[in-house]
């Protein structure tokens, strides 16, 4: 019998070491879960405090870090195409990067030149001329060849060109590949003069902003042609066409595939649908719009200002937001160019810069070393591409 209960005293001494055992088990486990999420959080807070940290930075000035020489040439024009640098005269055009190297070169003789970018793409030609030029940032793509004298171009990042071009006693608006194919025409008859024009960046939509008298009342027709599927089976490739009483829009642009948005004396209007546009929304203003700057998702409008503190007055429209008011800015430089770059946009002059962020935040205000014609962005948080007449810089702001 004691023999027995010495066997059972053993066994219960045992299970209490078994379990014993298993709670260091999972006090071990408890606490390397608990290591592990400590060590998460603070990650967390890591990443949180270093993303608000670079939101909030400020910067003071910049460095140069890189810089090729140019020679400026008397009468030529610097603009951006694409993140490279594009290059015009009466007597050619050619386009570089940031490193001076000429992706391309294209001589020509133009008087009155017409110019039109749609991202990465130009078109050029001569106003009262018949030969159209079409490149990329890469290579140049064709040349086309017209009928009847030029007025206006559009281009879409494709390689595809619309044309204002003037008849007799018609204006027509004609549709052409990079190749110099015959795509779309229209002509003023139909519906009126052709204000504006514009190509989707893919070329399957045109936008034409109409003007015309109906009873002495002045009136613009916003139409839209869709050169795919969807048009081939509406009548003269026209998908919707939107009329506006007693109002001039001499702006009309498509942003990206999706979106095109319409500049008139009174009202921005945006329109939305990548096969049939509609008006998506609208907005009102009473003075009268001084420059229009956009890229793929905002749409700014400068305006005198409405006080007397600042000179001027920036409405920012974010097109993803349509039911959102626009973002207003004021500030006092008289400037060159305004971009935008992601979430920021630039302001600037020959001598001086400004960087802002939609949310309000100054990010730079400085002046330039040397004299700027051109500034673009390179593709990199706060790094930009100065063109002045001596250089190409590479700036980083610190």
């Amino acid at each position: 019998m004691a023999d027995i209960r010495s066997y059972m005293k053993e066994i219960e001494k045992r299970g209490e070491k078994r379990e014993d055992y298993k709670e260091k088990i999972a006090k071990h486990r408890m606490a390397s879960v608990f290591r592990i999420l400590l060590i998460v959080v603070v990650l967390a807070v890591a990443v949180v405090f270093l993303i608000l940290q670079y939101r909030n930075k400020i910067y003071t000035d910049y460095d140069i870090v890189a810089s090729v020489d140019r020679e400026s040439v008397s009468g030529a024009t610097d603009m951006r195409l694409g993140n490279l640098i594009l290059t015009f005269s009466k007597d050619g055009a050619h386009c570089r990067d940031a490193r001076g190297n000429v992706n391309w070169n294209q001589t020509f003789e133009i008087q009155d030149i017409r110019l039109a970018v749609n991202g990465n793409t130009v078109a050029m030609g001569d106003y009262n001329g018949r030969e159209i030029y079409v490149a990329n940032t890469e290579k140049l793509l064709g040349e086309i060849s017209t009928t009847m004298p030029i007025r206006e171009l559009t281009v879409s990042e494709t390689g595809t060109v619309t044309a204002v071009l003037a008849d007799s006693d018609i204006t027509w608006v004609n549709t052409y590949s990079s190749s110099g194919m015959i795509e779309g025409r229209t002509h003023m008859d139909d519906s009126g003069y052709p204000m504006a024009v514009s190509l989707s960046p893919n070329g399957e939509l045109l936008c034409v902003a109409y003007v015309y008298l109906d009873a002495g009342v002045l009136k613009t027709n916003i139409a839209f042609y869709n050169f795919g599927v969807v048009g081939s089976n509406a009548s003269d490739f026209l998908v919707s066409t939107w009329a506006y009483t007693d109002m001039l829009i001499p702006t009309v642009k498509f942003i990206n595939n999706d979106t095109a948005f319409a500049v008139g004396d009174g009202q921005l209007i945006i329109y939305s649908g990548g096969y049939v546009p509609n008006p998506q929304a609208g907005y009102m203003y009473d003075r009268e719009v001084q420059s229009v700057f956009y890229d793929d998702r905002y749409i700014g409008l400068v305006f005198f200002s409405d006080n007397s503190e600042n000179k001027y007055q920036l409405n920012v429209y974010d097109t993803t937001k349509t039911n959102e008011q626009a973002k207003v800015f004021y500030f006092d430089m008289d400037y060159t160019d305004i971009f935008f770059d992601k979430d920021t946009f630039v302001i600037y002059n020959e001598t001086e810069c400004r960087v802002m962020t939609m949310g309000g935040i100054e990010k730079f205000r400085g002046n330039f070393v040397k004299p700027v014609g051109l500034m673009i962005p390179s593709g990199k948080a706060y790094r930009y591409i100065l063109i002045t007449d001596s250089s190409i810089d590479t700036i980083q702001l610190k």
